[in-house]
């Protein structure tokens, strides 16, 4: 009875139009009143106490250096190297939208900023190429969810703080299905557009690869600054972020001069109005976190899955399953922190490795990102490139099954993340 309460406020409260964040105080609120123990000032300082924490830190100042990068010539950069390097080949521009996805992915860590510049960049270059408007926007929206798997990712830090896990371990951890995500696109790529009759850019050679290699040098070393430093230990996940945007405020400014001091002020404005929602989501969510676990959800929901619990890839199907129906109704974050407490326990209990099963589950909170009816990054690239909304859902699906199809092969070969985070580790 407890979650069909839980479920009521919540439903209630987004169909009515509330915020995420209202919606889940609304339902902590529920079920306080259910329980009996309503009291206000509980509700108040979880609240504070869930956005006082260190480890936050690095998702505004993330958050802050994809404005940098962006403003500053670092994705333009990026994005013209990998034209260089691949833009002469049958359906080229599709490979340059995923190796410049994968990098742009080890810079900022947010699905919507990559997708954007993606999608700003490359769209008009693509239509005009010739290419299929509606494949294209849905390969850059596919490829642009990469950056909540491969480090540094806020997705990764919004979990490892509700679930207490290391940030550090996840971040390394991700590596790999990351780069697992964008091989599968290059071969959903080749298999859906090797045959359309599209215009190649000229073979680059040596001397422009070179000239487009030192020019987008200083960007390109962002990400070895970025994760070389967590691997090593150099810097916590909180001081990379810092490391990054004082990284891409001084290359735009002094090195590629395309920052300007008049644009700090709105670029600084976008920077807190994204992160100032986002810390209040997770603020929120902490106090519903707190009433599921006070509640005893879990313990519920543990007993409906008890059969299954000497098998834990059954279990983590199960989740997984559940994972990615909610993602097709929620968004990202509210999505992570919702059934983050409600999970944990049962992964703990099923023997699951915290990590690994992090892993997993943002990376399908992840391709919720891109499965309608909400898919918020679909919207981005509708709202960046002009394409139909109709016409970017119907481009986005062989792409998103290709993801899941990398989903279910990292379940059903666990070692594909764990032995590599042990290689990685040592």
């Amino acid at each position: 009875m407890t979650v069909a309460v839980f479920l009521t406020a919540l439903s209630a409260a987004m169909a009515v139009g509330a915020p995420i964040a209202f919606a889940l105080i609304f339902c902590a609120l529920a079920l306080m009143l259910w329980m009996g123990n309503f009291d206000s000032i509980i509700v108040a300082q979880t609240i504070i106490v869930g956005a006082d924490n260190f480890q936050l830190l690095a998702v505004p100042f993330f958050i802050l250096a994809g404005e940098l990068m962006n403003a500053g010539g670092l994705s333009k950069r990026i994005i013209n190297f990998a034209l260089a390097c691949l833009g002469h080949l049958r359906g080229g521009l599709g490979y340059v939208a995923i190796l410049a996805a994968l990098i742009l992915a080890a810079i900022s860590g947010s699905a919507a900023a990559d997708t954007a510049a993606l999608a700003a960049i490359l769209i008009p270059i693509m239509r005009s190429a010739g290419y299929d408007l509606a494949r294209s926007a849905g390969l850059i929206a596919t490829g642009g969810i990469i950056a909540p798997v491969i480090p540094p990712s806020i997705g990764f830090i919004v979990f490892g703080v509700a679930a207490n896990v290391s940030i550090s371990q996840l971040f390394l951890a991700g590596v790999v299905p990351g780069l697992m995500m964008g091989a599968a696109l290059v071969v959903t790529w080749w298999l859906t557009a090797r045959k359309d009759d599209v215009r190649t850019f000229p073979r680059q050679g040596y001397r422009e690869r070179g000239r487009a290699l030192v020019e987008g040098f200083f960007a390109l070393f962002m990400p070895v600054l970025i994760i070389g430093g967590i691997k090593w230990g150099i810097v916590t996940p909180t001081e990379a972020a810092v490391l990054a945007c004082a990284y891409a405020f001084i290359i735009g400014m002094f090195v590629y001069r395309e920052l300007k001091v008049a644009m700090l002020f709105g670029l600084l404005l976008n920077a807190a109005k994204t992160a100032s929602a986002v810390m209040f989501l997770i603020a929120a969510a902490l106090v519903s976190a707190w009433l599921i676990t006070q509640a005893n959800i879990p313990a519920e929901l543990s007993r409906v899955l008890e059969p299954f619990m000497g098998n834990p890839t059954i279990i983590m199907i199960l989740l997984m399953l559940l994972v990615l129906v909610v993602g097709t109704a929620l968004d990202f974050t509210p999505t992570v922190l919702i059934l983050t407490p409600v999970m944990m326990p049962i992964v703990k209990q099923a023997g699951i490795d915290p990590i690994y099963f992090g892993v997993l589950f943002i990376m399908n909170n992840a391709i919720g990102l891109i499965t309608p009816p909400v898919g918020i990054v679909l919207n981005v690239v509708s709202g960046v490139s002009g394409v139909s909304m109709g016409a970017v859902m119907r481009g986005v699906w062989p792409f998103l099954v290709s993801q899941v199809v990398v989903l279910v092969l990292l379940i059903l070969f666990p070692s594909l993340v764990l032995v590599p985070l042990a290689w990685l580790k040592g």
